[in-house]
Parts: structure tokens; sequence; C-alpha cells
């Protein structure tokens, strides 16, 4: 029994399973960039989200953690905007909002950023420091003092020799300062051994400062000696503030006033004298009880207002296309164009997919023209030249055509999709899609057909490729297609792999759209 115990505690949970950083769900961001006017400066524009990969999962991108914008509309996010696989630059959504029903961001195109060129590698083998003197670069070099341990011999061809350090030359004109030796400066010094002071110069002006003694009225007091005064020799004296008063016993010692001197006075007059300033009535909000009332304040408002307004409304006809990717991870770019071994396979493959889009479309080529009448026999034999082959007749145009062919995993074959549509009203138009790719034959093998016209475009959207793109990130491209209809749209991914065509992720989550296999 005690064994049968013990089994349960054995087969416990051990504890927490950590999950490797390669274990780390992706996170990625696809999307649409729509725009009318020039590339990198759009006079309109805004992004619709498409799918968002997580945890290995496609997500609607335009209702997945919606808060009320979904993620993929969040402020200051970043999408990189590519074209066949290539950056042509970056968009950040700055507000978001929603239009016939479903969100899409607004925000700003920016160029993409330009590495620094880095500078010249430099070629210290060939550098001649020796050639100092006759370059025009200015060097430091460091100064030789007395004290210096000896070197050998310079550059200027000194000799060097050991034990003393050759200084450079003095120059006699170069302006030294000393030291001036406080010990000259009394006269009456009876050291013999103190250094002489300068002589003197009797046009210096010297201060001195004023003993006061001299107003005291004190003659028992004997005055330090002084030096010899001269008459011409300016003194400075400090003004004394007894002499501003009219009494006193040195009134007389005062300078005459100079009547034409300006004198600056203190004002002093009172509050009460000063002259009040024309000032309106001012009533002071802090009183006001009414809450409705409406005020004015200086600086920004406090509500946030939208960083970028809606530009682009509808489906304007000149309106472009491109994908958007955002990305946690840097990867690198991977182009989807194809390259083909023989140029004339690219012919061939075009022109047999535009007789397959005509007949889809039921278009028929115009009948022959009619043969001129053959020439009556006359009775004087004659000989005949014969009649030139009759030339085919031209096939019907295909108005909208766009043909692309991508390469859509490395050294995968060539998959190519043609689109078109015919003349007409907009409620006569047919519009047809194709894609296909070759046989081992060297035949068009289609595995996606969609036809519509006009009058049924809510049954059966038309198909508009957007682009190739990397919705996985396994380094694998997927087909972007619109589907629109008369009065909704999708977007929907198709993954091409071992001969099919399967639709991979749809927004909405409905099955809007219809394709074949032949």
């Amino acid at each position: 029994m005690g064994l049968m115990a013990a089994l349960p505690a054995c087969a416990q949970y051990p504890g927490q399973v950590t999950k490797t950083p390669q274990e780390s769900p992706e996170l990625r961001s696809i999307a649409v960039l729509e725009w009318t006017g020039e590339a990198g400066k759009p006079k309109a524009s805004r992004l619709v989200p498409v799918a968002v990969l997580d945890g290995g999962q496609l997500q609607d991108g335009g209702i997945y953690l919606a808060r009320p914008q979904p993620m993929a509309l969040g402020g200051e996010v970043e999408y990189e905007l590519q074209q066949n696989g290539k950056a042509v630059g970056l968009f950040d959504i700055r507000n978001a909002g929603q239009e016939q029903g479903s969100w899409v961001g607004h925000g700003a195109w920016k160029p993409m950023p330009s590495a620094r060129p880095k500078p010249p590698a430099r070629d210290w083998a060939k550098t001649n420091f020796d050639d100092d003197a006759q370059s025009d670069v200015p060097v430091l070099h460091r100064k030789h003092h007395a004290d210096d341990a000896p070197s050998s011999a310079g550059k200027d061809g000194g000799s060097g020799t050991s034990g003393t350090a050759s200084a450079p030359a003095s120059d006699p004109d170069r302006p030294t300062l000393h030291r001036k030796d406080t010990t000259g400066s009394s006269e009456d010094a009876g050291t013999t051994g103190a250094t002489p002071s300068p002589a003197s110069d009797p046009d210096r002006p010297t201060l001195h400062k004023k003993d006061s003694s001299e107003n005291a009225g004190d003659t028992t007091a004997s005055p330090a000696p002084s030096p010899a005064a001269d008459s011409d020799r300016p003194t400075l004296h400090k003004k004394d503030s007894s002499e501003s008063t009219d009494s006193g016993a040195d009134a007389g010692n005062a300078p005459a006033s100079d009547p034409d001197r300006p004198t600056l006075h203190k004002s002093h007059n009172k509050p009460e004298d000063k002259k009040p300033e024309d000032v309106g009535p001012v009533e002071s909000m802090a009183t006001v009880t009414d809450t409705d009332r409406p005020r004015l304040m200086r600086g920004k408002p406090s509500g946030e207002g939208l960083a970028v307004a809606p530009t682009l409304m509808g489906l304007p006809p000149d309106m472009q296309q491109a994908v958007a990717v955002s990305d946690a991870k840097s990867r690198p770019e991977h182009i989807w164009s194809y390259a083909w071994a023989n140029p004339d396979d690219e012919a061939k493959m075009k022109s047999a997919l535009e007789e397959m889009a005509r007949d889809a479309l039921g278009l028929e080529a115009p009948p022959p023209a009619a043969a001129a009448p053959a020439p009556k026999r006359t009775a004087t034999r004659k000989k005949t030249r014969p009649a030139p082959p009759a030339q085919p007749p031209e096939p019907a145009p295909l108005l909208g055509e766009q043909f692309r062919v991508f390469e859509l995993a490395y050294g995968s074959g060539a998959t190519l999709v043609l689109s078109a549509h015919s003349d007409g009203t907009q409620a006569q138009q047919k519009f047809v899609t194709l894609v296909a790719q070759p046989d081992l034959y060297g035949n068009v093998l289609v595995l996606l057909k969609n036809v519509t016209d006009g009058a049924h475009l809510d049954e059966t959207p038309r198909m508009r490729l957007v682009d190739a793109v990397d919705a996985m990130a396994d380094n694998r491209g997927e087909l972007l297609f619109e589907l629109r209809g008369a009065t909704q749209r999708q977007f929907a991914l198709y993954r091409i792999l071992r001969g099919q065509a399967e639709k991979l992720f749809v927004t909405g989550g409905g099955d809007f759209g219809s394709e074949g296999r032949e």
C-alpha cells in the first residue's frame, strides 16, 4: 500500500518548462498602402491592414486586438513599403479611423534611411612623416626641456651628444616675462645683498593711499616719510563723506560746485501723486459661477486632435497600391522577379496566356478581309503571278493587361499572373485573371482562373494582383490579391505550391471569390 501511495507523488508535474528564444512566436503585420499622386510624395494615402502573423497563425489585421483601433494600426507603428520585394520607403501610422465600416490608417510616407558613406581608408605605408616641412598640414611637436633625456641626432642635423640635450636657439627679440623681486621695493632696506629694483619712470602715475591724519588737526603726530613730491604728478584722493555736509570744520576745503554741471536727483513723488492709468474694467474669471460659459485659453487644446486627416476616400481610378510589412525583426530583401534562361520562353508563355484570356472573355478575332476578285482571262496567254498568302487577322485587344512573372521561392520555377478586361460599359465589361506555371513539356498549366463581369461583381468579385509578399516569414512568397466587388472588397493570400493554388487567408472570414483548376 505504501508503494501504491507513492506512485502518484512521483508522477506530479516537476516544475515550469521554459521556452527557448527560437520557440518564441513571430509577430508580423501585412498591409496594403493605397495612394494617389507621385510615389514618395503622395497627394492622398491610407493604409489597409490585411493580416497579422502571431504565433504562426494568420489573424485578420482589421479586427485583431482592436481597442478600439486594431493592433496593426496602433500609434507610432512603422511599415516598410515593398515593390517586388524591394524596400521603397517607410510609412508611419499617426492615427486611424473607419471608412465604410473598415479600419484604415493615416500617416506619412518617409524615404528609406541612407547609410553614411565610409571615409576612404588612409594608406599609412605611403605617409611620409619626414616631409613635415614640405607639407602645408600643421604638425604639433613636443617642446624640448633642459632636463630631458638625451636623444639621438634630430631632423635638423643636430649632433645630439650624450650628456647634454640640445635646446632650441633663443630669439633675442622675443619678450620674456620675469618675476618682480619684492625685496627691492623698499628704499630703506639695510641689506646690501638685495636685488636692485629697476629705475622708476618720473612720468608714470602712482596711486597713494591718503593719510587720514592730514585733516585730523593733530600737530603732534609725525607723518610717515613719503617720497619726493612731484608738482606735475597726478594724485588720486579718497573723497571724505563730511564734504557733502554744509556744517563741519572742513567745510571750506570742499571744492566749489559748478552751477552748469547737471545733477541727478532721486524722485520723491508719493504714490498718491502719480496719475492713474486709463485702465478698463476687468472681470476676474475666478468669480464666474457659470460652468457652461466658454473661455478662451492660450496654448494647445487639451483634447487629442487628428495628427493626419483622412484624404483618400473611395476607389479613384488613378489609385496605386503597394505591399506594407511591419516586422519586429530586420530581414534581408527577397526579390521576387524570375530570370528566364531563354528570353523567347517568356514571349511564348505570354502569348499562350493571352489566347486563354481571350477565350475566357469571349473575344473573337475579326473576320478576314474579303479577297479581291480574280481578273478575267483574255485570249492572249500571259504568265500570272501567284497570289500572296492571306495574312492572319489581328487578335482582339486586351484592355488593362498586366503580366508578371514571379520566383516565389529560391530555385523554384516561374509563376505567371495575367489580368485583363474587355471593352464596353461598366456593366458589360468582363474581367479575367489567370495564374499559371509551365509544365514539364513547356506548355502552360493554369492553376487559378477567375472570370466575372460588371453585373455580378458582388457574387464573383474581380481579382486584382497587388504583389508578392512573404506573409509567413519563411522566405517563401505568397500572392496578395484584392477581391473587389461592386459594394465591398476583401484581400486574399494565395500560396502556389506543388502545382496547386491554395487560398491561405482572406480578410473578413468569408468565402468571397471563386477559382477553378484546369
